[in-house]
């Protein structure tokens, strides 16, 4: 357990985002024994412009110019700071050093206002908590004369267009110069393994409250009239992450099986095949608060992953979700999911899938339900700050 420290927390989510994120859960926790100093990312250029009637970005805009404060406090030991900076947009630069000179001036920036930060609030001993933020913060430990530094990471960023320019090799270099390195999967915390010897599965946080089947007691008007089983997803049905080729051959192979699906679609998803099965519904996208009733509808729950490098570490957090539910679930099969191997049904192929779901419906019982529920109730956000605290005492721990 570490108390009564000081942590800067700087990443690519801020607190006034419109959706969730795990490093402001984890902000929340981290604030019940220290203090900590919330850094919502800075604003650049290219940004200001092209978002610019963006709320948001408006209010961002007020901060800089001194029209509103930059800093609030959410609790007792706990603060948001805007810093009052415009950067450089450099992401895309592909000149190396070009790129250097710009990225070390964009960090002397935006350090700055993090010492100014950190000077009103009398923050000493610092650990610095890294969500990703490659760039900006490079340099961050020596600039704000920090004791410690742990980058966090969550997702294979690099593997996307945006970040590969730069983000191939700055982050490389900030994995190997860090104290520590923490990742939510076991995949991504080997990736960092060929950098710094320090790097660690810490497990995942995941808020499964809203998933208790003993609170449901009705079933949703539009899934009234879909006859069982029912074989059913619920998140983005985005092409990127998601094997529509699978989709299709579940309902094709299986036209007693109804395939429900629950989330905004892409284009790719608009324009495919399922839209002409007449076992697949699309219900559309629903509020949070409204799955887990429709979860609950459910016999069995899918995570039909495309296997790429965006989605081979990435530690879906619907998983615990559907076994928070006790439902019987099959997904791809990838190095992230390895930590669920006995309580999912992994599939390699669209006929496995097939071939799962079949003995999912046939071997479910209450004692799996149980079980599954256990493990999704175990995976909570304190959990996952104990072993980010486990590895931090490790690094900080004298020879």
């Amino acid at each position: 357990m570490i108390e009564n420290r000081d942590i800067v927390m700087v990443g690519l989510a801020s607190l006034d985002s419109r959706i969730g994120s795990n490093v402001i859960n984890l902000a929340e926790v981290f604030s019940k024994n220290n203090r900590v100093l919330y850094v919502n990312y800075p604003l650049d250029r290219l940004t200001r412009f092209r978002e610019r009637k963006d709320p948001i970005i408006k209010k961002r805009i007020k901060i800089i110019k001194g029209d509103l404060p930059d800093m609030e406090q959410i609790n007792e030991n706990m603060w948001s700071f805007y810093p009052r900076v415009m950067l450089e947009s450099i992401n895309q630069l592909p000149f190396n050093g070009l790129f250097d000179i710009i990225n070390k001036m964009n960090n002397k920036r935006f350090s700055s206002e993090i010492k100014r930060a950190i000077g009103k609030l009398n923050f000493k001993d610092i650990i610095i908590f890294n969500d990703t933020d490659m760039f900006r913060s490079f340099y961050l430990k020596e600039l704000i004369g920090a004791k410690t530094y742990v980058y966090y990471t969550r997702d294979n960023m690099i593997a996307v267009d945006y970040w590969k320019t730069q983000g191939i090799r700055i982050e490389a270099s900030l994995m190997a110069k860090v104290d520590l390195v923490v990742a939510n999967s076991t995949y991504l915390a080997y990736l960092a393994g060929r950098f710094n010897p320090h790097s660690y599965y810490v497990g995942q946080g995941c808020d499964v409250s809203l998933f208790d089947k003993k609170l449901i007691k009705s079933v949703p008007e539009d899934m009234k009239n879909i006859n069982g089983p029912i074989i059913g997803y619920i998140g983005v049905l985005y092409t990127l992450r998601l094997d529509i080729s699978v989709l299709v051959h579940i309902a094709k192979s299986h036209p007693d099986w109804s395939l429900v699906l629950i989330g905004p679609e892409d284009e790719g998803f608009k324009n495919s095949e399922l839209h002409r099965i007449d076992n697949v519904h699309f219900l559309g996208r629903k509020k949070m608060e409204e799955l887990p009733v429709y979860l609950n509808s459910f016999d069995v729950a899918l995570n039909p992953q495309v296997v790429n490098e965006v989605t081979r570490g990435n530690y879906p957090r619907k998983i615990d979700e559907y076994l928070a539910m006790g439902k019987p679930t099959v997904a791809t099969k990838t190095e992230a999911m390895s930590v669920f191997s006995n309580y999912v049904y992994l599939a390699e192929n669209k006929e496995q899938y097939v071939t799962l779901i079949e003995k999912a419906l046939l071997e479910n019982s209450p004692e799996l339900e149980r079980k599954r529920e256990e493990l999704a109730r175990s995976h909570t956000w304190e959990a996952n700050v104990d072993e980010i605290y486990k590895r931090i005492e490790q690094v900080e721990k004298p020879n």
